[in-house]
């Protein structure tokens, strides 16, 4: 049987949290979600919503009082200063303090598979990673010199119906459907792992509360590691074409051509990752993939198709395609 604990969500409506909020209630707690209240994603029956700017301390403070919280899981601090802010205001108070890091930490390249906690944490390509990793620096500096009831959970690429995980987005399914050519990063053949967040979910709320995983760090990430070709094969079929133009391009001639895309690209998309997720399922034996992309595309086509507004073409992206394509046709 599963204790009710009291927990606080930093976040709540993201793609990743929004599954978590679903799974804590279904599994009886009492759920609160702090966040601006500005997500299209709704809150389920029976979550006590908070609205502040989790930036601002005095909000935070005015709106969370002294009520106390076994767990506060904090989805959106992403450098140092906001892990402050959320402990100074309710995290040092909370029994357990989980921050969600990300799996794009680790080590890039990687210098072996299967990833694992142990895989030591640097990445000197991708500015978002190593503001991650410092934010663990301090928690693991809390824990150790305070006692701080710390938790650190990486996840990976992780998606609902509503995210694409391609470069692109939309606009490679636009250029899919209209027979022009998709750019897909390196040979196609490099493993990239995609966990749903209904999936992740299952890990994640076998941490709330749970003693054994203070002061521990967990990668959250199911076993599904199809190659980037397979996954634009399946978005294809989801969207009804049968044969895609994929063209290769090297991720160094990408990140070059386009700077936004070079530190998540050369930092983490290039590389084969692949996960051994056993420290979690020791805490969540019922933690497995049960939704492999396959479906997955299928759902976040059928989503797209039935709201139309989503569906935005990205001209500079598209223009950029066509460029690379023609290149790539040259060489």
């Amino acid at each position: 049987m599963t204790l009710r604990r009291r927990i606080l969500f930093i976040g709540g409506s993201g793609v990743i949290s929004t599954a978590c909020v679903r799974a804590a209630v279904a599994a009886g707690h009492e759920v609160s979600v702090l966040n601006r209240g500005r997500s299209a994603r709704p809150l389920p029956e029976g979550v006590r919503e908070l609205r502040a700017d989790v930036r601002d301390a005095d909000a935070v403070s005015a709106v969370v009082g002294e009520r106390p919280y076994d767990v506060v899981a904090d989805f959106l601090s992403f450098v140092p200063a906001h892990v402050e802010t959320v402990l100074a205001t309710v995290g040092e108070r909370a029994g357990q303090y989980i921050f969600i890091s990300s799996a794009s930490a680790y080590e890039k390249p990687p210098r072996r598979l299967p990833i694992t906690e142990s895989t030591p944490l640097r990445n000197p390509f991708w500015q978002y990673s190593r503001d991650k990793i410092a934010c663990e620096d301090l928690l693991v500096a809390a824990h150790r010199d305070r006692g701080l009831p710390v938790t650190i959970v990486r996840p990976s690429h992780t998606y609902d119906d509503t995210l694409l995980p391609t470069l692109g987005g939309w606009t490679d399914i636009a250029r899919m459907r209209a027979g022009r050519p998709v750019i897909v990063h390196g040979d196609g053949s490099s493993l990239w792992t995609l966990t749903h967040s209904d999936d992740f979910a299952v890990g994640f709320t076998g941490l709330l509360g749970n003693p054994a995983a203070i002061g521990e760090a967990f990668t959250i990430t199911g076993s599904h590691a199809p190659t980037w070709d397979q996954i634009y094969r399946w978005l294809a079929d989801a969207a009804g074409v049968d044969a895609p133009d994929l063209v290769h391009v090297a991720s160094d001639t990408i990140a070059a051509a386009a700077p936004d895309l070079g530190p998540g690209l050369l930092g983490d998309r290039t590389h084969s990752v692949v996960f051994d997720a056993t420290r979690v399922r020791e805490l969540s034996p019922a933690f497995r993939t049960t939704i492999t992309f396959d479906e997955g595309a299928r759902r976040i086509l059928a989503h797209y198709d039935t709201h139309p507004e989503l569906q935005q073409v990205d001209p500079e992206l598209d223009a950029l395609f066509d460029r690379l394509a023609a290149h790539a046709a040259s060489v």
